[in-house]
């Protein structure tokens, strides 16, 4: 496996929000700086690969905040680069932010500013690398933003789990992971504020393990391994480097 990370994410300060935070990024990559997973440097996304998601005005809009900018076309890059690698054999997980699953044509709310996974898999399909995706959003929240920007395109699916409790949960990942019958890659938008201790008050450290290794698993059966995640919410920061090195030993194998 692959890790998608540069020190820019960690170091640069482009906002206040809790996406945004000091010591968040550290936080998640924590546990992974000692993993044997390389780590790749991503680079910014051109305006024309934002183009395929989000209209021009709100483009503009963004990069008149320039730190913002910066960072957020910096995720995108990431987001794509680990598509790429997952196309070529190498699953990959990408450690950005800001995130983006709330990121909509022209508008985005929730900390988000582009669609980082959406647009990883909209590059892939102009550059005919791929025709079918599946999303699975495991993040608190609905992955409104994903699930607008992809609706045009009925070959692309996006999942987002809701259930009571932990297990009910993972039996419907589970569940819905083994009915999929065609995809040629599949993307995880890897939200960590389901976990106990965090706003969705739900799943465990062990369960993140668990969610990783059937997105392993389906992915083997359906597009010989072709799979990447990339970071979206999580902002326990005491357990979020354990939950997010946890969902990559799964994810890995």
């Amino acid at each position: 496996m692959k890790l998608v990370y540069d020190e820019r994410f960690r170091d640069s300060r482009y906002a206040e929000d809790n996406a945004a935070m000091p010591g968040r990024i550290e936080a998640a990559m924590s546990g992974l700086m000692q993993s044997p997973w390389d780590r790749v440097a991503p680079v910014p996304a051109t305006v024309e690969q934002l183009l395929l998601a989000h209209d021009a005005t709100y483009v503009e809009r963004v990069a008149a905040d320039k730190p913002r900018f910066a960072m957020a076309s910096l995720a995108v890059g990431g987001a794509i680069l680990a598509a790429r690698l997952a196309h070529g054999g190498d699953p990959a997980f990408a450690c950005v932010r800001p995130p983006g699953h709330h990121a909509a044509r022209e508008e985005a709310w929730g900390h988000c500013t582009f669609n980082n996974v959406a647009l990883a898999l909209l590059v892939m399909r102009a550059e005919k690398r791929i025709d079918r995706a599946f999303v699975i959003d495991i993040d608190a929240h609905t992955g409104d933003g994903t699930r607008k920007v992809l609706a045009p395109w009925p070959e692309a699916e996006v999942f987002n789990p809701f259930a009571p409790d932990a297990r009910e949960y993972l039996e419907l990942v589970e569940s819905k992971l083994s009915a999929i019958q065609r995809t040629d890659i599949v993307a995880v938008s890897a939200g960590f504020d389901a976990y106990r201790l965090d706003v969705g008050h739900k799943l465990d450290t062990p369960d993140f393990e668990r969610i990783g290794t059937l997105v392993r698993v389906a992915s083997k059966r359906l597009c010989r391994g072709r799979r990447f995640a990339v970071l979206e919410g999580g902002y326990y920061l005491q357990d979020l480097g354990a939950n997010v090195l946890a969902f990559c030993r799964g994810f890995a194998g």
